[in-house]
């Protein structure tokens, strides 16, 4: 048993030749990922929903078009997508115009993409949140002569965050697992660490535990922040019995 628990720990040591410390990199490039893309998906998302209730039906049309497509195709098929065959299609037109090529970073094709995808989701989830606002609210901030921007920030913006808070955070913990897609690519993140470190070691049962285990440990610190805003967000409101 001695010999047996020192062999795991020389394997998870964070310092060579331990893969510790190759693993918390990957986790520090999971967290970053899904950072990036669920930011970029939140700002997407919110001029998504708003462009959907705004009455411009091409505008909604379009919306419709991007929310239905994203939700149907894989993301793992639009990460190769965009990072081979666009970057592709984008090397071959600089190239008609005399201009060099270059080659896109795996990180902020990861992010981008998983962003991209993010933003449809969250484009439903705070549409159906503003949905939820009563509407005399929005119609008492009309009368007081508030302007839309002013009305969103000081009545739709509050309202809706605590009905959008739970929808959010779920996509936050599915972005933290999609982000191991970006492997394909070959950007290591904490999965594509983990192969890595059970390949070279085979002890595949060891490093897939610790790769759980710090996958869950992300799970419940990100549930207690989530936790924290909520009951912020929510003070003053009635509970439910």
């Amino acid at each position: 048993m001695a010999v047996t628990q020192q062999t795991i720990l020389e394997l998870l040591s964070p310092y060579p030749p331990g893969w510790g410390g190759v693993l918390l990199l990957g986790a520090a490039s999971t967290i970053a990922i899904s950072t990036g893309a669920f930011l970029i998906g939140l700002v997407l998302g919110t001029a998504g929903a708003l462009g959907k209730l705004s009455g411009n039906r091409p505008l909604r049309l379009l919306l419709d078009l991007y929310t239905t497509a994203i939700r149907a195709i894989p993301e793992l098929i639009l990460i190769v997508g965009l990072y081979y065959a666009g970057m592709d299609g984008l090397n071959r037109l600089l190239a008609t115009v005399n201009l060099p090529t270059f080659e896109m970073n795996g990180f902020a094709v990861a992010v981008a993409v998983l962003g991209f995808v993010q933003g449809a989701y969250m484009t439903e989830v705070l549409r159906g949140a503003i949905l939820a606002i009563p509407v005399g609210q929005i119609e008492a901030a009309k009368a007081f002569g508030m302007g839309p921007m002013l009305r969103f920030r000081r009545v739709v913006l509050p309202a809706l965050l605590p009905n959008a808070l739970p929808g959010l955070a779920n996509l936050w913990m599915s972005i933290t697992k999609d982000s191991a897609l970006v492997a394909v690519v070959g950007y290591q993140e904490l999965a594509l660490a983990t192969r890595l470190a059970g390949a070279s070691t085979k002890h595949y049962f060891i490093f897939f535990l610790a790769s759980a285990l710090l996958y869950l440990a992300l799970t419940l610190a990100s549930n207690v922040v989530f936790n924290v805003i909520e009951r912020r967000l929510r003070r003053g409101q009635p509970k439910l019995a």
